[in-house]
């Protein structure tokens, strides 16, 4: 039994498996006609035919619908005209009924019979009149969805700081927690601008790599530890760590003559800890920080 992996325009970073029509295969990029939870919808394929593991439960997959066909991709091509026009209408009926919300985007199902709308707002919001509205209006099934702002970030797409297509938007399959400890582990500094993404909340890169910095950190002495190298001519000599290259394992030690050497982290004795992180006494960035996470 082979599955095909397919992903829809309402989460474009999250590919869902199904099984595809009998001897049929498929290439990456090939459209196809699934049915979702929300309702039957234009996909596109992620990934290629390809065995059935036992991770995943067969009973829970279903089998697309069909090979996009020329009405399905018209039916695509009038619904994104629609949608931009959905999005609009629903802005119009919001403010006439004095809700305030920002309306992100709509999806059509492929069929034209439900709307999908996903919008932000600072409380929760009873839209349940503005539903009937646009029900009238429309001439379809409405639903409202009310996202947070890494939703949005999702939704929108964007480039981060990195150059990059936002990895929410591009990969992610789901959030994962991220605090300020992610950020002190690595030795970044608490600078809001810095590790932050487009949507405001932390960076999700910081949660990458926390268990190789867990194994890292094990081995740094600190900020301001004190040291003394094992071996060379430095042996049994006393120094402060100044700073830390953390991926690197290595060391910068100032010894009481004013000399600066850069030794590994392996090669010297620990004779008191330092701090962990040279922020660690910004107080008020990491106070400003627990607001973001």
């Amino acid at each position: 039994m082979e599955i095909i992996g397919v992903k829809f325009k309402t989460n474009p970073s999250k590919s869902y498996f199904y099984l595809p029509l009998q001897d049929e295969k498929f290439k990456l990029g090939d459209k196809v006609v699934a049915e979702t939870s929300r309702g039957i919808e234009f996909g596109e394929v992620t990934i290629e035919n390809k065995p059935l593991e036992g991770e995943e439960n067969s009973k829970k997959i279903v089998q697309i619908l069909r090979r996009a066909n020329n009405k399905d991709f018209q039916a695509d091509y009038e619904n994104i005209k629609k949608e931009k026009e959905a999005v609009e209408v629903c802005t119009e009926k919001a403010t006439l009924h004095g809700l305030e919300m920002t309306v992100l985007s709509a999806h059509y199902m492929l069929d034209g019979s439900k709307v999908l709308f996903y919008f932000t707002a600072e409380n929760r919001v009873d839209f349940r009149d503005l539903v009937k509205t646009l029900a009238a209006v429309l001439h379809a099934r409405i639903e409202l969805r009310q996202i947070g702002v890494r939703d949005e970030a999702r939704l929108l797409g964007g480039i981060g700081t990195c150059g990059r297509g936002l990895c929410c938007s591009t990969f992610l399959d789901e959030f994962a927690p991220i605090s300020v400890k992610n950020a002190k582990e690595q030795g970044l500094s608490l600078n809001p601008s810095k590790i932050s993404g487009c949507c405001g909340r932390l960076l999700c890169c910081l949660k990458y790599e926390e268990k190789a910095y867990d194994e890292m950190n094990k081995m740094m002495p600190g900020y301001g530890a004190i040291v003394a190298p094992k071996e060379g001519n430095l042996a049994g000599k006393q120094g402060t760590v100044e700073n830390m290259y953390i991926v690197r394992g290595l060391l910068k030690v100032q010894f009481e003559n004013g000399e600066t050497h850069i030794l590994p982290a392996a090669e010297v004795d620990i004779i008191k800890k330092g701090k962990m992180n040279y922020a660690d006494d910004d107080k008020e960035a990491e106070k400003e920080l627990k607001n973001i996470e």
